[in-house]
This record gives structure tokens, sequence and C-alpha cells, in this order.
């Protein structure tokens, strides 16, 4: 007796391929495009892509130093290829739309008996300098101005190579003019720190050491970005001394 007909066999497989993943603490970009074949005919679908943002800075709130160094992903530098200042958009940009550009509201905040020519331009006032606990006159001009600076408590070309790479433009030039992540300082103080991280630059005045790299912190874990082994050991022999370092609360410059 003949055997029956084979059945037609119809199927659908779906590959996944070109699987592409660039996450770093929760920010990244995952695209997967998926091949279909189905009755011999190939198709590429739309690739679906996921955008993971940073944390809310609320997250952090009310935690100390110590238990959010310990949610950063330890891991090395990324390759600095591709850095330029630009990627972190316009320089001191108006990012909260107060009418102020961010070099001014800084000033305004951390500056005591300031003056202002407007509403916005600070002209004078005095630094109590936390990298060097001096007390450092402030006043505008071609050769003083330079005198106080506005330092990135986590300097850009640090997170480029640790995660910043895979912010988006909007996310890196709110990150670069972020009151949490901005302080006025020493101009010598802040040259002399340049990109270092806190595994190669301290400030110098030892009672600020905790409050500063608590501040690293909390930048990071908001932006997502990760630490070294080495910055991360840096940090954790710093907050000994200081257990219960809070990180500070996210507020706006004014």
């Amino acid at each position: 007796m003949s055997q029956p007909p084979r059945a037609r066999l119809r199927s659908t497989v779906v590959w996944m391929w070109g699987l592409v993943a660039a996450v770093a603490l929760g920010i990244g970009v995952m695209v997967v495009p998926t091949l279909s074949v189905a009755d011999g005919d190939l198709s590429l679908t739309p690739p679906i892509e996921t955008v993971l943002t940073p944390s809310d800075p609320a997250d952090v709130a009310g935690q100390t130093a110590r238990e959010v160094l310990a949610t950063l992903q330890v891991k090395g530098r990324a390759p600095q290829t591709g850095y330029d200042r630009d990627e972190f958009g316009q320089r001191w940009a108006d990012v909260d739309r107060n009418g102020c550009d961010t070099r001014n509201d800084i000033l305004a905040r951390d500056l005591t008996q300031a003056t202002l020519a407007g509403p916005c331009k600070v002209v004078s006032g005095t630094l109590l300098d936390p990298f060097t606990g001096q007390t450092i006159p402030f006043v505008r001009g071609q050769d003083t101005s330079a005198e106080v600076q506005i330092d990135h408590v986590v300097a850009l070309s640090d997170a480029w190579q640790k995660g910043a790479q895979q912010l988006t433009a909007e996310q890196r030039t709110s990150f670069a003019n972020d009151p949490l992540n901005l302080l006025a300082v020493e101009g010598r103080a802040n040259a002399e720190k340049g990109d270092g991280d806190a595994a190669t630059w301290l400030p110098v005045n030892t009672t600020f050491r905790c409050a500063y790299v608590a501040r690293q912190v909390a930048v990071k874990a908001v932006y997502g970005l990760w630490v070294t082994q080495a910055e991360h050991d840096a940090i954790a022999r710093i907050l000994e001394a200081c257990p219960h370092e809070p990180v500070p609360a996210p507020v706006d410059a004014h």
C-alpha cells in the first residue's frame, strides 16, 4: 500500500541576528532586527530599538554615598576616541531656561556677597573655595575672571570614557550643565584636577573630600556612568571616614 502524500510543511522561523547592545548601568541602545522566513520568502522587519535613560535624581535622594557607590558598575575605561567638548553641547547653555547661562547661575549660587549687573551677570563676589579652603575674591575681568572657575565634578572626558558615549546629545548637554555636577572653585586647583577621577586627584582640603566624592557618586548614579576599580576603591577609602555621608540632593542653581 502506498504511503499518504506528505503534508506540506509551512513554518515561520525567526532568527535574531545582528544583536547590538550598548548598555552601561541602565543606559544604552539595543537594536534587534528580525529575519522572517515564511514559505521561502525572506523579509527583514524594522529593528526594535529600546533607549534606556538616566535615573531620576530622586532615585538616589536620601541615601548615603556608600549605598549609592555599591550600585555603580565597576569596569575599565572605554577609549577616549571621539571625545570632543562639543559632544556635550553649547558651553554654559541656559538649560533651565531661567534667562541666565549656567556659569552665571553657579557663580550666583556659590559666591557670597555676589554683585550682579542686570538679572544674570555676576561681576563680583567672594568664594570660600571648597578645593583649597581659601577665601578668594572674584572680580569679573579679562585678567581676573579665571581666578574662579566652574568645575565639572565628574569631568567631561572622564564621563565620556565611562558611559557618556551612550547618552543622547540632549542628555550630555544636561550633564554638562547640571548644578549637581558643578562647583565654583579656585582656578589653579581646577587646572590641576584636569579630567582626573578620585583615583588620581582629590582636593587638598581634606575636610571637603567626603562631600566631594559623594557628589561624584551621585552624578555617576544619576547619569548611569560607571567607575573603574581604582576609582571605586579610592572613593570607598574616603567614605570609610564618613560612612553616613549623604549624596547631595539635586537642586536648581537658583
